[in-house]
Parts: structure tokens; C-alpha cells; sequence
């Protein structure tokens, strides 16, 4: 309770605006979110509403003035002519299905109808236009709008990190119209196959998949995105580690078990892991990340508690700064988030919450 109420001091305006001052004090879709999910999990009804109604407000994607749909902006900040924001009108799909799934959440625990209407409205936007058609017939979902990840007719980026199994399910509940379970398939199709690309099994920030074809593999040099295990990628053991413990997912403990091996291997010999991985299963970086600490934490709970227990003895709470109540330091918006879901218990959220009504 100590590190909500430090970080919603430190990062969260009067008004509802998380910023993030590691980035010239910009704010994102997916730090809205972050603190959304976060005040559902903690039962802080008036921070939610606050984030919320900031995002609603300032992360309306416009066109000529008019809203485009209702998903948000996932880049606000200082423009070039010193005016603050929408400096990116795209949105980012983690971020709003983070949004959404704190929405059903929200509107069980607190008996708000109005949030679940807010959730369905976005849930088809979502659907419509960061969900793609590929091969046989199957859905995917994209990182974004059409326009910027889908590569060709064949070719779309993917972002490992963005699949949440978890929440299409809570979403299959609330909007049967629409094949959210297809999306857990074409999930953990994504995850278990793409991973092959890298020699020692693990996830990538980002992937290219071909739609015809079904096959995977590494983003070109030619772009700014990356195909390593890095800070995106982190998140994939969080998010499947959650599909495992509230829907008792036999898909999710699967990959864990598999997919996190190399990891875990690294801990025992060495007692500690790159931030970057290559996908020859060389080190980019020499330093760590608490980030991905906390995220492996959540996984290695269910499939290796010794060394879940090693990790947080031995990399999360020595990185915990008592005296000021954060993760490494006062800056660290990303880490203090990632930190804080890996560490919570997933029972936080309990079965009935989880359930339609």
C-alpha cells in the first residue's frame, strides 16, 4: 500500500496525468492504464476515476476535430510550438487493453454500469482496428493501427508483449459479438511458435508474422523496432503468469515452463540476467533490470518458488528504497510499475471479480 500511495504522490497530477519524467515528462496511454489497473487491484476508487477521466479527456484521438474512435493517443506531451498534447495519434493496443480490463474490474468491484459501458464501447473499436485476419481464417491482434504494423499485404509486426489471454477472456464475457477466445488461440500460437526464431526460446520485443504463410521471423535491420528479449518482452511473463493463476490456464503454465527455462538457467549459474538477450542467446547489455526481476518473479511463482524466492530476496527487495517507498529511484516510472504487478499477489483480485455475472 505504501509504494501506491508513494508512486500515486510522485507520478500521478491532481488531475489525473501519470507522468513519466524519465521521458521529458511526456505522458502515455499505457502509464494511464498502468495506474488504472493498479488502483482497481488496490481498491482506490477515486484515483481510478481520476486517470480515467484524464485519459478520456486528453487522449481522444482526433481527426479534422472529431474523434476517430475510443481508443487513446498513446504519446502525450510537449509539441514543437511549446503547446502540451496528443504528439502521437496513435494508439497503442496493450495500453487500451489494459484500460479496458481495469474498466470490467472497476465497474464489478465498485457497482459502476457506467464503466462497463465505457469498457463495451471500446472493446469494439479495439476489435475493429487492432485486430488483423491471417491465415485460415485466424485473428491476431496488432500492436496498433492497421496502417502502421501491418508491413504488406502478407507481412505484420507483432508485439509478444501486448498478447493478454487473461483479458480476452474477461472480454469474451462482456461482448460475445465479438471472438475475443480466438484471441487467446492465436496468442499463445504467436508465443509458442515465434519463439523459435530465438536459439534459446525466449520472446522478443517484436516479431514479423507472414499472414499467408503462418511463419515468423526477425524484424529487419532496416527498422526501429527490434527483434531481441528486452524491456517489452519482459512483460510476456507477467501477463501469461496472470492467465495461469485466475483462469488456471494449462496454455499459460505450459509456455512458462518451457519458455522461461533459459532464464532461470542463467539465475542458478550465474545469480544474475541481462537486461537484453540476442536471439542467439548472447548478452546486449551488461547491466540488469528490476523490471524484468519483477515480471520473471511472477512467472517463477508457479513453476520454480525457490527461485521466485531467491529473486525477490536477492534482486527486488534490496531495490526497494524504504525511505522514499520506490524501485531503484525516483524517476523510474516503468520500473515502478512492472515492479508493483509482479509483486502482487494475482489472488488480489478475487474469483468472483473474475466471473460474469
Amino acid at each position: 500500500m505504501e509504494s501506491w500511495d508513494s508512486y500515486r504522490r510522485r507520478f500521478i497530477q491532481r488531475d489525473g496525468r501519470v507522468i513519466d519524467y524519465e521521458a521529458s515528462d511526456r505522458s502515455t496511454s499505457e502509464g494511464q492504464a498502468y495506474a488504472m489497473l493498479r488502483a482497481v487491484f488496490i481498491d482506490d476508487p477515486a484515483t481510478f476515476a481520476l486517470t480515467l477521466n484524464w485519459g478520456e479527456n486528453n487522449l481522444q484521438r482526433l481527426k479534422d476535430g472529431k474523434p476517430v474512435d475510443t481508443l487513446w493517443a498513446w504519446k502525450w506531451g510537449r509539441k514543437a510550438d511549446g503547446s502540451w498534447g496528443s504528439i502521437d495519434e496513435n494508439f497503442a493496443s496493450d495500453a487500451d487493453i489494459d484500460a479496458i480490463t481495469a474498466l470490467i474490474l472497476a465497474s464489478r468491484r465498485w457497482n459502476r454500469p457506467d464503466y462497463m459501458k465505457i469498457a463495451k464501447t471500446k472493446l469494439q473499436d479495439l476489435w475493429k482496428y487492432s485486430t488483423v485476419t491471417g491465415t485460415e481464417g485466424k485473428r491476431y491482434l496488432l500492436p496498433g493501427p492497421k496502417a502502421a504494423f501491418v508491413k504488406n499485404s502478407s507481412s505484420v509486426y507483432l508485439n509478444p508483449s501486448y498478447f493478454a489471454p487473461y483479458a480476452f477472456r474477461l472480454f469474451a464475457q462482456v461482448d460475445p459479438e465479438r471472438d475475443w477466445l480466438s484471441l487467446v488461440d492465436t496468442s499463445y500460437e504467436v508465443l509458442k511458435d515465434s519463439r523459435q526464431i530465438s536459439a534459446v526460446n525466449l520472446p522478443s520485443d517484436w516479431i514479423l508474422l507472414d499472414t499467408k504463410t503462418g511463419k515468423y521471423q526477425p524484424v529487419g535491420s532496416d527498422s526501429k523496432l527490434s527483434s531481441a528479449y528486452s524491456f517489452d518482452a519482459f512483460r510476456v511473463w507477467w501477463r501469461i503468469a496472470l492467465d495461469a493463476s485466475w483462469f488456471n490456464s494449462s496454455q499459460a503454465r505450459s509456455y512458462l515452463e518451457t519458455s522461461a527455462q533459459h532464464l532461470i538457467k542463467l539465475w542458478r549459474e550465474k545469480s544474475s540476467i541481462p537486461a537484453r538477450i540476442d536471439l542467439e542467446g548472447k548478452p546486449l547489455v551488461n547491466y540488469e533490470a528490476t523490471s524484468q526481476y519483477a515480471m520473471l518473479y511472477a512467472a517463477s511463482k508457479l513453476i520454480e518458488p525457490e527461485v521466485a524466492q531467491e529473486l525477490l530476496n536477492q534482486k527486488l527487495l534490496p531495490r526497494y528504497q524504504q525511505e522514499v517507498e520506490v524501485w531503484d529511484d525516483n524517476e523510474a516510472y516503468y520500473t515502478q510499475n512492472l515492479a508493483w504487478l509482479g509483486l502482487l499477489p494475482p489472488e488480489s483480485i478475487s474469483s468472483e471479480l473474475l466471473q460474469s455475472n
